[in-house]
């Protein structure tokens, strides 16, 4: 199994290979809790992900935060797993 680490590490090199900008907070123990793990912008377009391993919980801060970016015009949010791998190539490489 894919740890969670291992599979970022995918979806960051995946979405810089395909042109996108993207942040992670290094360290989030000082952070405002749930914020999602991945800011990526390729304009028009910006994405915030929250990445989970096939059997990760997803805690509530963290489904606040996805449910606010939700309601913001233009904002695409995602709950990607590793098995989520050919949308998320879909999502990465459409324009």
């Amino acid at each position: 199994m894919i740890s969670e680490k291992q599979f970022q590490a995918q979806v960051i090199e995946l979405a810089e290979l395909t042109g996108w900008l993207v942040y992670h907070t290094y360290d989030s123990r000082r952070s405002q809790a749930g914020f999602p793990d991945l800011v990526m912008i390729r304009a028009p377009r910006i994405i915030f992900a929250e990445l989970k391993s096939a059997d990760g919980k997803i805690r509530l801060e963290q489904q606040m935060w996805l449910d606010e970016l939700r309601k913001c015009a233009g904002v695409e949010t995602y709950l990607w797993r590793p098995d989520d791998s050919d949308q998320i190539e879909w999502t990465l490489k459409g324009s």
